[in-house]
């Protein structure tokens, strides 16, 4: 819930502020340090699955188990509804105010925005599919390699930030085309409370029908990325006991179990 209040609250305030109160640039920081914070909150408790894509990727790599997804992703969607339900209520007036009471998704003064992403005028749908592909891809290739203590993982208590940059990078340079959501409950959970709130059946609708892509789009991304790390990069580390020997010659022929015992840095892996 915590990255969507943030991210959420980043678009309301651009938009309803007509770009008095931020920019682009500022939906990009706040969705990042949002993220951050929330792998600060529940980075402990649940490995601070925010988003289903990546649940779902680490189910089929073997990382999370099957019978955890259905309560991680009702629990991701009930957050990222109650984070549109929380933004709709504090924006309420600023956002009449600025429709002039008419809740739009598209137009001048339209509002749905906000809530859930839907494609540039230009975007043709299986130019977004493949832009969801592309952006979730790079999103699991790089959090692989953050957490692969075998290559060069994140520093220990760093993480929160640096998934919270990877999240920002993302939008800075693949935001423009549809708004990179990269994940399928914070799209589709604000997309069904706006439809409840007034926006009504367009939110689904709109784009050619937009509303599949952001939710099928990132499962297929999130395994093409994790699967590109797997084979290119993971699948060619050494083995520990190779490490171990290369260290035995470099340490004056140090045995093999002495270096295992004392828990070389780069042996026990």
């Amino acid at each position: 819930m915590l990255p969507q209040v943030f991210g959420l609250g980043s678009v309301a305030q651009v938009v309803t502020g007509r770009g008095a109160f931020g920019e682009y640039l500022s939906i990009n920081l706040g969705f990042g340090i949002g993220v951050a914070m929330g792998v600060h909150v529940a980075g402990k408790v649940s490995g601070a699955h925010m988003n289903a894509a990546v649940s779902f990727t680490m189910c089929v790599f073997g990382r999370l188990r099957w019978t955890l997804l259905p309560l991680y992703v009702m629990a991701q969607f009930l957050g990222s509804f109650l984070a549109a339900g929380a933004i709709y209520s504090l924006y309420y007036d600023a956002i009449l105010h600025y429709s002039g009471g008419n809740l739009t998704v598209s137009g001048p003064a339209a509002t749905a925005g906000i809530f859930a992403t839907y494609p540039a005028p230009y975007l043709s749908i299986h130019g977004g599919f493949l832009d969801q592909v592309a952006g979730t891809a790079l999103l699991l290739l790089c959090l692989m390699a953050l957490s692969d203590q075998r290559n060069q993982p994140a520093p220990v208590g760093s993480e929160p930030l640096a998934a919270g940059l990877l999240v920002m990078l993302i939008g800075i340079s693949l935001g423009s085309n549809s708004g990179y959501a990269i994940n399928p409950t914070r799209d589709l959970a604000p997309r069904v409370f706006s439809f409840i709130a007034g926006w009504g059946p367009e939110v689904f609708t709109a784009g050619n029908s937009w509303w599949w892509i952001p939710v099928v789009a990132p499962l297929v991304g999130g395994v093409v990325g994790a699967l590109i790390y797997r084979v290119f990069v993971e699948m060619h580390h050494p083995s520990p006991r190779n490490r171990a020997q290369a260290y035995e010659s470099e340490d004056e022929g140090e045995p093999l179990d002495k270096l295992l015992k004392a828990g070389h840095p780069e042996v026990c892996v």
